[in-house]
């Protein structure tokens, strides 16, 4: 697999779902960050909200209590405008319901560790307070 380079002007591609919307069985967040890898995009992430509602208009809450627990989800993925554009047929294809919503934006930094893992940023020899 080769690294991807990404600095300067990009597109976020950002969509908002269910936690619990599927696709074949599987939670539609998954299916589109597995569907991001495979297309070679930069990279997704997924957040899950405390709160929110749609275009149904019930509130969705991780509060005490409450019944319904189908809290927001947000898939965002970041790359260069091409490679995001040629991805969202694949959105249409997935997102039944929800709100998919694309921003320009710049990319400052994208780096991972060489491990693949992540790295501590420091030697460990710091002084303790």
């Amino acid at each position: 697999m080769t690294t991807t380079r990404l600095t300067g002007d990009a597109l976020r591609v950002t969509i908002f779902i269910g936690e619990h919307d599927t696709y074949r069985h599987k939670p539609l967040y998954s299916e589109i960050v597995h569907r991001a890898h495979a297309a070679g995009l930069a990279g997704a992430s997924v957040f899950r909200g405390i709160e929110g509602f749609g275009a149904s208009s019930l509130i969705h809450t991780a509060r005490l209590l409450s019944l319904n627990e189908d809290l927001p989800v947000a898939i965002v993925i970041v790359d260069t405008p091409d490679r995001v554009r040629a991805f969202l047929p694949q959105l249409d294809e997935l997102v039944e319901s929800g709100l998919v919503i694309l921003d320009d934006c710049q990319v400052i930094r994208y780096a991972g560790s060489r491990s693949g893992r992540h790295s501590r940023r420091h030697s460990g020899k710091e002084k303790k307070a």
